[in-house]
């Protein structure tokens, strides 16, 4: 049966600095995001017993886990390559995102407007979770999402583009509880460049998704 993997960061611990420090991205990545990879295989590992078995008594709480780690792992994965050091600023056209920075305005009225947006959505959370901007391949838009734990509060089908992790272990050891601080200090490291990719792909694929025979 495939496994998940901890994939590899695309940059050292200190690329990010000093918007997140290598304490930070050393720890959230070789702990945090690899307790996500060995839950999902953990989980799996009991769903394939339970089968064998035939015994359904732990179904929910199994299914549960697995939504978690599963979510908090390809959440993750995304997070790592949505950021670099030489990121920040806003999508514009000589860049080559022009397409990318189009879509925002046409969506959420200005690349400002987007920003206010997602901003709130991240800082917002209640407790544990992420501002996700996602493509949402029904009627084409760009939408923002706001992901409770790595889950909730998602449209069926949306692809996240970009996300804000704002769970504490993602800035606690160095923005202490303002998470406000860290949401906007991660504007400075967005790869653009990674974002648009994302929205090409997603948009490349939206015509695979069967709503209805």
């Amino acid at each position: 049966m495939a496994t998940y993997t901890l994939p590899e960061l695309p940059y050292d611990y200190s690329a990010l600095a000093p918007v997140i420090s290598p304490e930070i991205i050393e720890l959230h990545h070789d702990k945090h995001h690899a307790a996500y990879v060995k839950g999902a295989n953990d989980t799996l590992e009991q769903l394939a017993e339970a089968r064998d078995k035939d015994q359904w008594g732990s179904i929910n709480g199994l299914e549960k886990n697995l939504a978690f780690h599963l979510s908090g792992h390809i959440l993750h994965s995304i997070y790592w390559h949505n950021m670099t050091g030489d990121g920040g600023g806003e999508p514009l056209e000589k860049d080559g995102v022009g397409e990318l920075a189009d879509a925002l305005a046409e969506n959420f009225g200005s690349f400002a407007k987007f920003k206010a947006q997602l901003s709130k959505a991240a800082a917002t959370t209640q407790g544990s979770g992420w501002g996700v901007l996602a493509y949402e391949p029904v009627t084409g838009r760009l939408i923002v999402e706001q992901v409770y734990d790595h889950q909730g509060n998602v449209g069926q089908g949306s692809v996240p583009i970009l996300v804000f992790d704002a769970w504490e272990h993602a800035f606690y050891l160095q923005y202490k509880n303002q998470k406000v601080d860290f949401i906007e200090a991660m504007w400075r490291v967005v790869n653009w460049q990674d974002v648009a990719k994302r929205y090409a792909a997603a948009k490349e694929r939206a015509h695979n998704l069967l709503l209805a025979p």
